[in-house]
């Protein structure tokens, strides 16, 4: 919160309450499970936990919103929807971190994300077997097919009748969303042009009524944060209906510390405005964002852990990664107006695949990627890896065009190295916590890829009749850091996410991933979850955690 003495919203939400107060806590005396973040994974772990039965409780650092008056049809404002707190960055390839790659409030990065809903392939779990680079996860596709079906349908996902790459080929369990943008038609023609199959993209975003939601009327503020609720989040979905099976979830809340008993954990320490409290539990589950996650459990050190929390590998905050997520923007002779429509409705995986003929390993998937203005202006203005920049005269000349430009994003795999990592500095902010370093590089293995992609991408454009204007380096999804293993001396977690050195302590979301395969993560994020959720559920029966 910019300032922790002005409370907005309610921060104790429990059914048939609602309170600007935490005295009234339900589980203050103790829950079952305490989950740190609302964000995809939180969302759906919440849920499957609390109609178990279980006493579940829910901090998260950020606000509880309200679709109907905290979003706004405003590029600007809704930058709050993302953490914007300090970060410190280095490496090569410094990251740009807050909107574009986390979310902070209820309901985390799904408040503002495009909703693109793909699954991994199978390779993408065994690169290291199959292409010899990266690592192999513990689990296979096999093993979250029924969980990626399960949450499809949970949140009634639209998308094509047949999906042309992968072991999913659909149908999906809604229809694709329609009409299309134009810049996504653009897109689909020039696919065809150049003998790439294309689809209309899956969606997180109702093409019919579902659950007394309505579906898209193509408002095209995704990003934005959905105000008609088309558009799926854990806001208005899994964290109400945890809510109604009996969690509590306590928002504006930041979790400090993890508080352990020499071999066990206990709970959590968190602040609300200058106070301090304390939620005690049989299982902690961190669900946060890839940077927030390691920075717990590496200032949660003490005498028994002093590498800090579940780090006895020394792989904690480790291995990051990113997609890369270069942009071209073409210029076309008719206008686009990349302002129509959901942001991505159109897409293709035609270079999914590892093809040793590229010079590279692994693969990416490409998106006809709208853009609203401030977002293009910013892009096309920012400084390039060549160190040049569009400024003045010039960025006012391209904008005056906006309406002719055309755009098409990459979403690239780059495979782990254990030298991208998030580590502690010794400076603090605001709550006394060490300030997060995130140190990023790009390997060559992931440059020839982004080289090839901003080839085919301009391609593309040209395909369009227009001329490839601007390449806009990106990056998004952030992954990785607590990655999962059958072997606790090289990863944080097993296959279900409970760390190797801490039996009731567990770790969802990205974090957990030991690659970053080509497509947006939050499909395989919920999947995961889900899975998790089955495991913990049994466990807790037979207290085996």
């Amino acid at each position: 919160m910019e300032n922790k003495d002005r409370v907005t919203h309610h921060i104790d939400h429990y059914e048939g309450h609602r309170s600007k107060r935490l005295d009234q806590r339900r589980y203050a005396d103790g829950a079952d499970v305490c989950i740190v973040g609302a964000g995809a994974a939180g969302g759906v772990l919440a849920y499957e936990l609390a109609k178990a039965g279980l006493r579940v409780v829910v901090i998260e650092a950020g606000p509880f919103w309200n679709p109907q008056t905290d979003f706004a049809s405003d590029e600007l404002a809704m930058k709050n929807l993302g953490w914007q707190e300090t970060r410190l960055v280095d490496g090569n390839n410094p990251l740009r971190l807050g909107h574009n790659n986390s979310g902070r409030g209820v309901g985390g990065g799904t408040v503002h994300f495009t909703g693109v809903f793909l699954r991994f392939h199978e390779s993408d779990f065994m690169t290291k077997t199959v292409d010899g680079v990266g690592e192999d996860w513990p689990i296979r596709y096999q093993d979250l097919a029924p969980y990626y079906d399960k949450i499809e349908r949970e949140i009634a996902v639209s998308g094509p009748d047949y999906f042309p790459w992968g072991p999913f080929n659909g149908p999906y369990p809604f229809p694709v969303r329609e009409p299309i943008s134009a810049n996504s038609q653009l897109f689909r023609e020039a696919c065809a042009k150049l003998g790439f199959d294309s689809v209309v993209a899956p969606l997180a975003i109702l093409s019919a009524p579902f659950d007394g939601r309505p579906p898209c009327i193509n408002r095209g503020f995704c990003n934005q944060g959905c105000m008609p609720n088309a558009k799926y989040s854990g806001l208005i979905h899994h964290i109400p209906k945890a809510i109604q099976a009996g969690a509590e979830v306590l928002s504006d809340c930041m979790v400090t510390q993890i508080l352990t008993d020499g071999t066990r954990v206990t709970g959590v320490l968190f602040q609300h405005g200058n106070d301090t409290y304390k939620q005690t539990a049989r299982v902690v589950i961190l669900a946060g964002y890839v940077v927030e996650t390691p920075r717990l459990l590496l200032n949660s050190a003490t005498p028994h852990f002093p590498d800090g929390l579940a780090n006895s590998s020394g792989w904690v905050g480790k291995a990051i990664m990113t997609h890369s997520s270069q942009d071209v923007y073409g210029l076309l002779p008719e206008e686009v107006r990349l302002y129509k429509g959901t942001p991505v409705l159109a897409l293709t995986q035609h270079f999914y695949e590892t093809d040793r003929n590229r010079g590279f390993a692994r693969g990416y998937t490409l998106s006809a990627h709208g853009a609203r203005p401030v977002a293009m202006a910013g892009g096309v203005a920012a400084e390039r890896m060549d160190g040049t920049l569009l400024w003045g005269k010039a960025l006012r000349e391209t904008m005056l065009d906006y309406n002719y430009y055309a755009r098409i994003t990459l979403v690239g795999e780059v495979l782990p190295n254990p030298d991208n990592a998030v580590t502690l500095s010794d400076e603090k902010d605001e709550y006394g916590l060490p300030i997060p370093k995130v140190t990023f590089s790009y390997g060559e293995n992931d440059k020839k890829l982004i080289a090839h992609a901003i080839e085919q991408m301009k391609r593309l454009i040209e395909a369009m009749g227009g001329t490839p204007q601007h390449v806009v380096d990106d990056t998004a999804h952030l992954m990785g850091g607590c990655r999962m293993g059958k072997d606790p001396s090289t990863s944080v977690v097993n296959e279900f996410g409970q760390t190797h050195d801490i039996p009731n302590l567990f770790i969802a979301g990205a974090s957990t991933f030991v690659t970053s395969g080509g497509a947006n993560p939050t499909n395989t994020v919920m999947a995961l979850a889900a899975r998790t959720a089955d495991r913990l559920v049994e466990a807790m029966k037979t207290r085996d955690v």
